[in-house]
């Protein structure tokens, strides 16, 4: 995009955000509460729980600290832009475009409601519906209406786009870019717990599409792995997880060294790190042995994950419900 293009776009931002400043506060959260229980509803019958955390955390994972001092949405995070196909196309955020199309008809119904909300709304709600911690989100973003560049977030394996030459640096430039430290860094790493890994989407597994191609954990479509307890279509079969119960959110991700089946469990070199580095470790072994200290950090984690680059227009400075 021209700089031209570009100052179009920031003025297109401004007047957009000035319509939707002009939205009463009261009903903008009426249609969120509604949106939630819309959600959960879908959830409910889609398990679709970690695709929508990860489109969450890919729309905000973008944010460039060293840019915040530019026009708003140059630092890029959690904006929305992530619907755009520029931004679909790029190849962390391959399979995406089946989450925005989860969320358009939710999108289409509440249509005063931001992208950008309704992205981190569908994220907060699947954490605490697989049975995690309830997240204390703010709400009234304004949505960008260019993609995001690509290249911000990190790569799961070597070589590692920053030219890091170990996981553990390669973490800590990515995240630290966006102003999380250590405790942060593995807290907000603990999100894998729930979801799937596919050949044909990260490329960091031999498990793909399909039951043939899934693990004892993933190729079967209806199985038990949810939190509670209930029995359900998982769509899709296959694919690598990082946990058994991949669609309930605990603190079994930091159970690694208790596990005897790992050769049906994916482990990256990303997360090999959390448990090998200095820094990291001890993180790692404290949520392995307290879940409830796993919430309360990853629950304050992701609120901030959440707001990186948000610029918020409803409201004096956004909307809790």
């Amino acid at each position: 995009m021209s700089a031209a293009r570009r100052v179009d776009a920031v003025a297109n931002h401004l007047h957009a955000a000035a319509s939707v400043n002009a939205v009463d506060a009261a009903a903008y959260a009426s249609d969120l509460r509604a949106m939630k229980m819309d959600i959960e509803r879908f959830l409910d019958e889609s398990n679709a729980n970690p695709i929508m955390v990860r489109l969450a955390w890919h729309d905000a994972g973008t944010y460039d600290a060293s840019k915040a001092h530019m026009p708003w949405p140059r630092a890029q995070g959690a904006n929305g832009s992530i619907r755009h196909e520029s931004e679909l196309a790029h190849g962390a955020n391959a399979g995406l475009v089946k989450a925005i199309g989860y969320l358009r008809p939710l999108k289409e119904k509440y249509a005063r409601v931001s992208w950008a909300d309704a992205i981190q709304l569908a994220g907060a709600t699947a954490i605490e519906h697989a049975g995690g911690p309830r997240i204390p989100m703010r709400y009234g973003r304004a949505d960008a209406e260019v993609g995001a560049m690509e290249g911000n977030l990190p790569d799961a394996e070597a070589p590692f786009g920053d030219g890091a030459s170990d996981a553990a640096t390669h973490l800590r430039n990515v995240f630290g870019r966006m102003g999380f430290n250590d405790r942060e860094i593995v807290a907000l790493s603990g999100a894998h717990t729930i979801g799937r890994a596919f050949k044909e989407r990260s490329g960091t597994t031999n498990h793909g599409y399909g039951a043939k191609n899934g693990t004892k954990f993933t190729g079967c479509p209806y199985m038990n792995a949810r939190a509670d307890g209930k029995e359900g279509s998982i769509g899709m079969p296959g694919g690598a997880s990082w946990t058994r119960r991949w669609l309930a959110f605990d603190n079994s991700y930091f159970h690694r060294e208790k596990l005897t089946d790992e050769k049906d469990l994916i482990w990256l070199s990303t997360d090999d790190a959390l448990v090998t580095d200095p820094g990291f470790a001890p993180h790692f072994k404290r949520y392995a042995h307290d879940q409830n200290a796993f919430f309360y950090d990853f629950s304050a984690a992701f609120a901030k994950l959440s707001e990186l680059g948000s610029r918020f227009v409803v409201g004096a400075s956004g909307i809790v419900l």
